[in-house]
């Protein structure tokens, strides 16, 4: 028997994931539906951060200013994609006990694990690039703080992660949607303000083949994609929902798939909302106004205050702040499990979280450096494409794994939920070699 296939009771602390926090969130055994329910609520949103990062920003911003609501139909079809995928990831988590990082460790042979847990690593790091970068903006706008020193300042969020850790599960998890929260009643009022054609906004959720034909469109498009459905947040969930000290039975385990699903489903809509906002607020305060090439998050600020009024630019940056110590938060925990469960290596999370914005720094202060602001919106939506052209590396395993009567056996993956995810992979895949190709032949 494998290491990972060790039964729970079995299994010694660092073989756990996360074991600083696993099992540590009773779930009662007894009592309403909604009280058992209410005990799941909170691992969905630890992953809905990702899909409103400052990443999402830059893309959405961008694809709003050039091309109105059209890309809003990218950013439904990723965050329906995204609610099975990460269905899916609350399933395994629960049904196995490991994440998924351990899976594939136990799974795949060392040449195929190492890549796939490099690969992983770059992931994290352009992720964390974007949120670095983000903050650093933040604090420019609300505080004046110059651009550089504010990248510099943003590797002291590590103590802030230290601090939540040691508060527990449910502090950390009362504080990402507090943030969430916030983030939602900010954007609200702004798309209130732009009061958009909510004609054109619902058309806007219609697919266009322009997508596809158009290279500019596709490239934001997969900035998109690659911005909401992001490879550490499959990792992530797989390891969070174990959180939970549920029932090992089988019964328990049906129950516990069926609240965290919920869970996830409603905080992934919760993003879509939010993510749709950014878009629909580009398209109706900039591209309706002629402003078609609004890429820079700074720009977008700028413009806000004559077009929306002086409270607008100010619950921007509000927003734009909470979002990236959110995703702080978030990128850290998948960091640590995905070199937990690929490497076996346990680290402190401050030093992880050290070592991880150290390697994100050092491009975001040569680009800071030399190019100033105008470097930062290329910068937030390359790192979104980096991350989409990673997906297949985490997507593929986790849909092998879904499918995995062997280790799941009666908790495997519906078969249209199967059908839907290896779809999701295959179409993501292709347009990836589409971009790659146009990109060779330099279109």
């Amino acid at each position: 028997m494998a290491r990972n296939d060790l039964p729970l009771a079995g299994r010694t602390e660092d073989s756990l994931s996360l074991p600083e926090v696993n099992r540590s969130v009773a779930v009662p055994n007894a009592g309403s539906w909604l009280r058992r329910l209410m005990a799941f609520i909170g691992p969905g949103y630890l992953v809905a951060v990702g899909y409103m990062d400052p990443g999402n920003w830059a893309t959405a911003l961008a694809g709003g200013s050039a091309f109105g609501y059209t890309l809003l139909t990218v950013a439904l079809l990723s965050s329906l994609m995204a609610i099975l995928l990460q269905a899916l990831c609350a399933r395994i988590g629960i049904a196995t006990g490991h994440d998924l990082a351990q899976l594939c460790r136990d799974r795949f042979p060392r040449w195929v694990g190492i890549p796939l847990w490099f690969l992983a690593e770059i992931a994290i790091c352009a992720t964390d690039l974007a949120e670095l970068i983000g903050t650093a903006i933040a604090l420019q706008l609300l505080f004046g703080i110059p651009l550089l020193f504010g990248v510099l300042l943003t590797a002291l969020d590590a103590f802030l992660i230290l601090w939540l850790q040691n508060k527990g599960m449910r502090w950390l998890e009362a504080f990402i949607m507090g943030m969430i929260a916030l983030i939602a009643g900010c954007f609200v009022v702004q798309v209130v303000l732009a009061d958009p054609v909510w004609g054109e906004v619902l058309q806007g959720y219609l697919p266009s083949t322009s997508i596809v034909t158009n290279q500019t469109q596709l490239y934001i498009a997969l900035g998109i994609l690659g911005a909401t459905v992001m490879p550490h947040n499959l990792y992530l969930h797989t390891a969070v929902i174990q959180s939970r000290d549920i029932r090992r039975d089988e019964e328990g385990k049906k129950e516990a798939i069926r609240f965290a699903t919920i869970d996830s489903t409603v905080a992934l809509g919760l993003a879509l909302l939010i993510n749709s906002s950014i878009l629909i607020l580009a398209a109706a305060a900039f591209h309706a106004n002629g402003n078609t090439e609004v890429a820079e998050i700074q720009d977008a600020h700028q413009l806000l205050a004559p077009i929306l009024g002086t409270a607008a630019p100010y619950l921007f940056a509000i927003a734009l702040l909470a979002c990236g110590l959110n995703s702080t938060v978030t990128a850290t925990l998948a960091g640590q499990v995905v070199m937990e469960g690929f490497l076996h290596i346990r680290l402190n999370p401050v030093v992880r979280r050290l070592l991880t914005r150290l390697i994100a720094i050092i491009p975001a202060v040569i680009v800071t450096a030399i190019y100033g602001e105008s470097g930062t919106a290329q910068m937030l939506v390359l790192s979104q494409v980096v991350l989409s052209l990673q997906l297949p590396f985490a997507v593929i395993p986790l849909m092998l794994f879904a499918a995995d009567r062997k280790r799941l056996g009666t908790l495997v993956a519906p078969s249209w939920q199967l059908l839907l995810g290896w779809a999701s992979a295959a179409l993501i895949v292709v347009l990836n070699v589409k971009l790659l190709v146009d990109f060779v032949l330099g279109d």
